[in-house]
């Protein structure tokens, strides 16, 4: 699966006759407008009257890749700490009153932003804006609240990375790819810098970043531009810009020298697995045209069930239990294509990847065909259209883009984007990218001797 199929919501299943000429291809969130407030807040509206529902969304463009040496952490933990309430609004009030109207909420940091959201009624929307806009300008934090989160996120590290063998692969694949830039250390922190976070970083933190200049709001669902804007302006619109944020500059990475491989073993580990990840441009960082043609390459190669992986590796040699590619192409800086493969109870990691190996000197040597462009296209501007189905899931598309580069307009151009690739495109990307020097192999095992290296 494409990590920007993900962003358009979901990989599915489409009929090959489906087809969309040029001059049809539609545009992603047509009926999305946006415009600024005085103080530097971005506000995009997306229209959708089909139930009296609302997703109300505020991004933050700061995330892990934008903490400084030593610091690791400290974008989650602030996220964390943004629930602790205001001077209004004491700890979990805002969360009572979204529970108390039927509504829902949560969070969640990335590499680039940060972002808080909750699904409500559409008579509710006016409370959760100022609610939001409190906790954007009035956060109340102390040394016992900061001491308290603190352990909590210690815990959710070690309950979802430390105790598992996967997750510690996934960080360990990541530092060695990444040479020369953040997205190398993991969002959640580095457990011994995160031990260290305290009052001063927090605050620090919040002031440089959580300032309406920084962020963008989404609102989606049953409203209009002018009822979202009149509550924007008697909400957000009283905070004032605290701070001009920082550049975000992503570290260029070296041109790649040598392979690296990665093994873990662990005794909790049952089903032996192997990934490999090189270093690809995103949309952001890649040359026009190139984080498509990857999106692309990466639904021919492992996009589900007709993807040449699994179709070689599940069916055709009976291998592998599961294969498949993906492309997370919704970063600033450089990114990842990559490649994993589970063998089956009687087959070995060493035959996995062996199949892999192929499958990729296939593609770098002979190239894709125009048929499997063509139905890749077909399936990714599928994705596009059920999309539209989901008012919370276009929300969470344009948030992405607009917080890791795009403008509206290069959003809602995206299926466009992808109707324009070319199979030279597609080929040149392959033989550019998939280059095994840029490349990082991982292999999970219950014991050492599995390992095929």
């Amino acid at each position: 699966m494409t990590s920007t199929a993900r962003l358009f919501a979901f990989v599915l299943a489409v009929p090959l006759m489906l087809s969309v000429a040029a001059a049809e291809v539609p545009k992603f969130a047509k009926n999305a407008t946006s415009f600024t407030l005085g103080n530097g807040l971005e506000v995009v509206v997306i229209p959708d009257h089909r139930a009296p529902i609302v997703t109300h969304m505020v991004w933050y463009k700061a995330g892990a890749a934008d903490e400084r040496p030593g610091e690791s952490g400290i974008a989650h933990f602030l996220e964390h700490l943004m629930f602790k309430g205001t001077k209004d609004h004491p700890e979990g009030e805002f969360s009572k009153v979204v529970t108390s109207v039927g509504g829902n909420e949560n969070a969640f940091t990335s590499d680039d932003v940060t972002a808080y959201h909750q699904d409500v009624a559409k008579q509710h929307l006016a409370t959760m804006m100022a609610f939001e806009a409190d906790r954007m300008a009035n956060l109340v934090l102390d040394e016992a609240a900061v001491a308290t989160e603190r352990e909590v996120i210690l815990e959710e590290r070690s309950s979802r990375i430390d105790s598992d063998p996967r997750a510690q692969l996934g960080e360990a694949v990541r530092a060695a790819l990444y040479q020369n830039s953040r997205y190398g250390i993991p969002t959640i922190g580095w457990a011994h810098e995160m031990a260290e976070l305290d009052l001063d970083d927090a605050l620090s933190w919040y002031n440089r970043y959580y300032t309406p200049n920084n962020a963008v709001l989404i609102v989606a669902g049953d409203v209009t531009e002018e009822e979202v804007r009149s509550l924007a302006e008697v909400t957000y619109g009283e905070v004032r810009r605290r701070f001009d944020p920082p550049p975000r500059d992503r570290a260029e990475e070296p041109e790649p020298l040598a392979a690296r491989t990665v093994t873990l073993s662990d005794p909790q580990v049952t089903q032996p697995s192997m990934q490999r990840v090189y270093l690809a441009p995103s949309y952001a960082s890649g040359e026009p045209g190139e984080g498509a043609a990857l999106d692309i390459l990466s639904e021919i190669v492992g996009g589900g069930t007709i993807s040449r992986l699994y179709r070689n590796l599940v069916v055709d040699q009976a291998i592998a239990a599961a294969a498949g590619a993906f492309y997370q192409s919704g970063t600033l800086g450089d990114a990842m294509f990559g490649f994993y493969g589970v063998p089956r109870d009687d087959g070995t990691l060493a035959e996995v990847e062996a199949a892999i190996d192929a499958e990729i000197a296939a593609l770098v040597a002979n190239g894709v065909t125009e048929a499997e462009v063509a139905g890749a296209k077909r399936r990714l501007l599928a994705a596009t259209i059920y999309a539209e189905d989901s008012a919370s899931a276009l929300a969470r598309s344009l948030g992405m883009a607009l917080t890791s580069g795009s403008t509206l307009a290069e959003a809602q151009a995206w299926p466009a984007t992808i109707d324009a690739v070319t199979v030279d495109a597609v080929n040149a990307a392959a033989r550019k990218y998939l280059e095994i020097r840029r490349s990082v192999t991982g292999y999970l095992v219950g014991d050492a001797s599995q390992s095929p290296s």
